[in-house]
């Protein structure tokens, strides 16, 4: 267990914390547990890079620990009643995020369970869609007025990031998607 899988580890045990402050209505610390999490997830991308500590488990935590506090976040924004100082967010934002996940997840199984242990790479369009929905949770938690427009951007992309991974993943299977 080196460092950078340390810090994984650290940010999926941050999610309980995030989880209770924003059901709690504590919304400035559910914004410095995210924001701890945001940095401590580039932290450690970049100890894993800068001092070789890339391992097989730390390719499949990381993922793991973004959706977790992701996923997290809009089921509790979705949940919460309006009278919380958070901006309530519609059922179909984390339905969406969510079938997305599930989506990928089973498409990554069945190329694994045909063509083996192949190395499947985040997209473009799928860093978009984390970076927008990272951002989406932090302006919620802002109480960012405009946040209703971020969230259908995110929402855009995290159908376009779904079909391409599809596509990909059809590609890769020698299919037609």
């Amino acid at each position: 267990m080196n460092l950078a899988n340390k810090i994984t580890v650290f940010r999926i045990i941050l999610a309980p914390f995030f989880i209770a402050s924003i059901l709690y209505s504590k919304e400035s610390i559910a914004l410095g547990v995210f924001l701890l999490a945001f940095i401590s997830d580039g932290l450690d991308g970049y100890i894993a890079r800068k001092f070789n500590q890339k391992t097989t488990l730390g390719a499949m935590l990381d993922p793991i620990a973004d959706k977790i506090i992701i996923i997290s976040a809009f089921v509790c924004f979705a949940a919460v009643k309006g009278t919380t100082g958070i901006l309530k967010i519609p059922i179909y934002v984390p339905i969406i995020v969510i079938s997305r996940d599930a989506i990928l997840f089973v498409g990554a199984l069945l190329i694994h369970t045909i063509k083996g242990n192949i190395a499947l790479k985040p997209s473009y369009f799928g860093k978009i869609t984390t970076f927008l929905q990272m951002l989406t949770v932090v302006l919620v938690l802002m109480q960012f007025k405009q946040a209703p427009i971020i969230w259908n951007v995110m929402i855009l992309f995290t159908v376009i990031s779904c079909l391409h991974y599809i596509a990909k993943g059809s590609k890769l299977l020698g299919e037609k998607a």
